[in-house]
């Protein structure tokens, strides 16, 4: 049947559909008087269940749709199993057929009872005109839905943030200083030298169980010796401060700051069953409220042991919560995190390598899959390597394992899990020597089988990351070299990048999991992956040598000669499953959900979780990664 216009709307109807429209985009972001223009410029139109809306054969469309009641779906050919999608209540279509005055791709089918808004083309250019907000929905939908997703997250992030950094955190749970502290008859000279020498602001007193007695720090030295003119060589016992204001490991850093501003101290020693067992100062207070990049960095380049790591690490995971509220963006935050974890990984490789006598010069950590990619999100497991010198690598290899293996089990104690799949340095296949490496890849493009094309996906995400980085330069040099001028094997990863489907149904609804009774979708696996393997595929197809998802889709637009929207539109959906990664791994739910293997909770989000923004967003953007696919099927399966 032939859609009926329905008369233009009351002041009662007009307000009714005003506030039905301003909860979503783009009229949650336009103008009262622009919304009321779209309406007053709309028909109401009805289509049956089964009516056919739209449909390639009729030519450019006269008009664009929102959605106010039912659900639309859409097939592209007339296979019944072709690729489809579908359009729900407070959708816009054909937004890419209209703007880019084409006919529809595919045919139009109401599911239910449908009621829309339909606009006439003539005034959907005038209404553009006029808000500019609608404009730009126009233009870049998907970009749109992004920055509504991102002021959520914002909101959402900024409470956590402020819970982390308010000072509620037990002392137990700060990175406390070891107190440095000298028996009651030791002499003020040998305390004073002490403090300089190790460049401490305090010095504790404390009897043989390890209780305080008392405290002198750099204020009292100016009113106790220096001004009183004491002299160096009594026991410090006649000048410390006393009585000792101390805190036990279950009080609170709130505890702390009231405490030293009641008594206008600086230092608190905290205790456990009595016994000193760390010192809190004013100046880590502050820090804990002004969490950095610097500090977190500065932290990790300073541990002096392989145990000093261990609390460190869970610095990065609150730097980047606290990068979250502050509304960073995915590709920055990831950087960002993946930077922080190679400043670790490098701190742990040079302690373990000082500990073990091995010379870094001979060798190289090399970073593999996400952490190769600079894309690490916060549950991450291994992924790495190891290439040295040597001119017989049986002979040396097992000195150069057991090395590795204490690098992979001190990593798995600061978070890291040891990798699932063995792709660890301490694995004899991933500790190889440069020629080893080179000839192992090579056969890898050669061949071609399909445990090789897994391999690929991974190692050749390549990064050198501690030691002798010029040894990994040669293998880099290979891949981006050898790939592109083997089209069998650039055809084997074409294929192999479609062995997973973006988390879609047929129609183009979110295809979920029952797990215990929830409705579940893998980020990662369903999404993140995809396009992961996708500009890998083509990035490797044409020279790229960029490394990142992000920075492949930009050297990739002009070389593939697609609009600068479409690669923007590729980026922005890619950026928008990260970000939603990492917030599920932020999450309390989440904190023992640790590494990427398949099925891991840590990637998965439950779909009734999600507010009307980010389930929009979520379907945006895995539409994106289907279209990718549908390209890589025109261009290696046709």
């Amino acid at each position: 049947m032939d859609p009926q216009p329905s008369n233009q709307p009351s002041s009662s109807l007009l307000r009714n559909l005003r506030g039905e429209l301003v909860r979503f985009p783009p009229f949650s972001q336009m103008l009262a008087p622009d919304v009321d223009a779209f309406i007053v410029a709309s028909d109401q139109v009805y289509f049956a269940p089964g009516e056919v809306m739209l449909a390639p054969s009729g030519g450019i469309p006269a008009h664009l749709w929102c959605i106010r009641q039912g659900h639309v779906t859409g097939r592209i050919g007339d296979d019944t199993k072709a690729t489809g999608f579908e359009y729900d209540v407070g959708d816009i279509f054909p937004v890419g057929a209209v703007m880019g005055e084409r006919a529809v791709a595919a045919t139009y089918h109401a599911q239910q009872d449908v009621f829309c808004l339909q606009v006439k083309l003539a005034d959907v250019r005038m209404l553009a005109q006029r808000s500019a907000a609608f404009a730009a929905f126009l233009g870049q939908r998907a970009l749109r839905y992004l920055e509504q997703s991102q002021r959520s997250t914002r909101a959402s992030f900024a409470s956590q943030a402020l819970d982390e950094q308010s000072l509620e955190s037990p002392l137990e749970q700060l990175q406390l200083k070891a107190p440095v502290m000298v028996a009651p008859d030791t002499p003020l000279l040998a305390a004073l030298t002490t403090m300089h020498e190790r460049r401490i602001g305090s010095v504790l007193v404390s009897d043989e169980h390890g209780a305080a007695l008392g405290i002198l720090t750099r204020h009292d030295i100016l009113s106790r010796v220096t001004l009183a003119r004491v002299d160096l060589h009594i026991p410090i016992s006649q000048v410390m401060s006393r009585p000792v204001h101390t805190l036990s490991v279950a009080h609170t850093a709130h505890d702390a700051a009231l405490l030293m501003s009641r008594h206008s101290v600086r230092h608190v020693p905290v205790t456990r069953d009595g016994r000193v067992v760390g010192l809190v100062s004013e100046r880590d207070l502050f820090a804990l409220q002004r969490l950095s990049l610097k500090n977190v960095s500065s932290g990790l380049r300073a541990a002096a042991s392989v145990e000093a790591m261990v609390p460190l690490a869970q610095d990065i995971k609150r730097f980047a919560r606290s990068l979250l509220a502050q509304g960073v963006a995915a590709r920055q935050l990831t950087q960002l995190i993946s930077h922080l974890n190679d400043v670790l990984t490098q701190r742990l490789v040079a302690l373990v390598a000082r500990d073990s006598a091995v010379d870094m010069q001979q060798a190289c950590w090399l970073a593999f899959g996400s952490e190769g990619r600079s894309e690490q999100t916060i549950a991450t497991d291994q992924d790495n390597g190891l290439v040295f010198v040597s001119d017989d690598p049986p002979r040396d290899r097992p000195r150069w394992l057991a090395f590795a293996q204490r690098v992979n089990n001190a990593l798995d104690a600061c978070g890291y899990p040891l990798c699932k799949g063995n792709v660890m340095a301490s694995n004899p296949d991933c500790c190889l020597s440069q020629q080893e490496w080179a000839h192992r890849f090579a056969n890898w493009m050669e061949r071609g089988a399909p445990e090789d094309l897994l391999h690929a996906s991974i190692y050749f995400d390549l990064r050198p990351l501690a030691g002798n980085v010029a040894l990994a330069e040669p293998l880099r040099a290979l891949v981006s070299e050898r790939a592109a001028s083997l089209p069998r094997f650039i055809k084997q990863m074409a294929d192999n990048s479609l062995r997973r489907r973006p988390a879609l149904t047929w129609l183009g609804g979110l295809e979920t999991q029952d797990i215990a009774g929830r409705a579940m979708l893998s980020l990662k696996l369903g999404g993140t992956a995809i396009f992961v393997d996708v500009a890998r595929l083509y990035g490797l197809a044409h020279g790229v040598t960029a490394l990142s998802t992000r920075e492949r889709f930009e050297a990739l637009g002009p070389l593939m000669q697609v609009p600068a929207q479409e690669s923007q539109a590729w980026i922005a959906a890619f950026e928008y499953l990260q970000m939603l990664r990492l917030q599920v791994q932020m999450q309390p739910a989440a904190a023992d959900s640790e590494g990427e293997g398949e099925g891991d909770s840590a990637n998965m989000v439950e779909l009734g979780t999600l507010n009307d923004i980010d389930q929009r967003m979520l379907k945006e953007s895995l539409r994106v990664a289907r279209r990718l696919q549908q390209k890589i099927e025109l261009d290696y399966q046709r």
